[in-house]
């Protein structure tokens, strides 16, 4: 099986044992997975819809509506990858205390310090005169206190948690996903129709019920309603594929999937092209409602569910053809990748509050905005592991 030394917010962390050959396609795929988490933080106030900033363009709703609809969706499934055999080789008691530190500990640290840094600078568009320590004793106290991106990382240990209480049940139980996976070496359309099926049912229901702009709260802990099952999916089908021969599966760098990256990319751009269509038919002709009709909800959350599959499909095609080996410019970052995770919110927040008064084009503004945060976040990761004993959550 391939092994590759996994980072906590995009795939498993020293999971899978060891082997000979590390996959350098999914080192890359995470890697290039924190890159579009950066490019999506940078552009998101220069959206024509939505903007918060005085400069807009619509070419960055193109980009937010694209990745808002797969690129957390595939952190998990790239971080269920390496679940099962991190399992069975550490024992679910000592992998969830690894994970403890991994995600757990980050979490904390960061709710308290790197969050309230970031909202601050939201905070202060809306009230100049209140000092941090003001701000961060409301956070605290008062409320709200969000977690930006860190969301991700209690969802992800508690969809852990159950992974190591279904393995204790039956350690064979996704087995069935893993000989869905191998067959796909030469079948990856029954995978994807199959992951398509079952992310459909789970996440339509939601979405109706819900809606799209839903969130469970409490303290740091938050989450969209509709979109943990959809999640949890994602994560257990990535889980069954790395039960077993991960490399020779859906995921082999001469099969099917890695062949036919053209294939998926027309697949993926219909659904693309259908949720357009329905966001002109919410604004132009339904007038914006606050409520959508079930309809509307059910006929976006299948086109969201297929452009999510579809483009997960695309992304593992490309870095499995064409990154199998040799050197990439995503290699020096990999390493780090986790932690400018973890610590670019309250950088590319507080660029965006220093560019707002400037009188640049929104284009300019996210190119600087997204440069200056990949360059500083490596940075500051590259400083922080260098702190003792960093490196083991790092």
């Amino acid at each position: 099986m391939s092994s590759i030394t996994h980072a906590a917010t995009t795939a498993d962390v020293h999971a899978a044992p060891k082997a000979k050959v590390r996959n350098f396609s999914i080192d890359r795929a995470r890697t290039f997975l924190t890159l579009v988490v950066l490019l999506h933080h940078a552009v998101i106030p220069y959206t024509y819809f939505g903007h918060t900033d005085p400069k807009s363009w619509i070419g960055f709703d193109m980009i937010v509506l694209a990745t808002d609809s797969f690129f957390m969706a595939m952190f998990f499934f790239l971080s269920g990858l390496f679940v099962w055999p991190g399992i069975a080789r550490k024992g679910p008691l000592n992998y969830l205390r690894d994970r403890l530190t991994r995600l757990g500990l980050p979490f904390v640290i960061c709710a308290f310090t790197l969050i309230p840094i970031a909202y601050y600078a939201i905070s202060l568009r809306e009230h100049p005169e209140i000092g941090f320590a003001e701000f961060w004793w409301n956070t605290m106290t008062v409320g709200p206190w969000p977690s930006g991106p860190l969301w991700f990382l209690w969802v992800l240990f508690g969809f852990d948690l159950v992974a190591c209480l279904l393995f204790r049940l039956s350690p064979t139980l996704l087995e069935p996903i893993n000989r869905l996976s191998l067959n796909g070496h030469d079948r990856p359309g029954e995978f994807f129709v199959v992951m398509f099926a079952v992310t459909a049912a789970l996440y339509v229901p939601g979405r109706i019920h819900f809606g799209a702009g839903s969130w469970f709260e409490f303290g740091p802990f938050s989450v969209q309603h509709g979109r943990v099952l959809l999640y949890a999916t994602y994560f257990f089908f990535g889980a069954g594929v790395g039960v077993l021969h991960m490399d020779r599966g859906l995921l082999a760098a001469d099969g099917q999937l890695a062949k036919r990256t053209s294939n998926w990319v027309v697949l993926a751009l219909v659904p693309y092209c259908l949720m357009w269509v329905l966001i002109y038919i919410k604004r132009e002709i339904l007038g914006n409602p606050v409520r959508l009709p079930e309809w509307y909800e059910a006929d976006y959350g299948f086109s969201f569910a297929l452009f999510s599959v579809a483009i997960l499909f695309v992304i593992l095609a490309y870095f499995l053809r064409f990154k199998q080996s040799g050197w990439s410019m995503l290699d020096p970052m990999q390493a780090d990748a986790y932690g400018m995770f973890l610590v670019h919110y309250p950088i590319v927040l507080w660029l965006q509050y220093w560019l707002f008064d400037l009188n640049l084009s929104a284009i300019v503004k996210a190119a600087i905005a997204f440069v200056l945060t990949v360059a500083l976040s490596w940075a500051a990761t590259a400083a922080l592991r260098k702190i003792p004993g960093a490196t083991q959550v790092l």
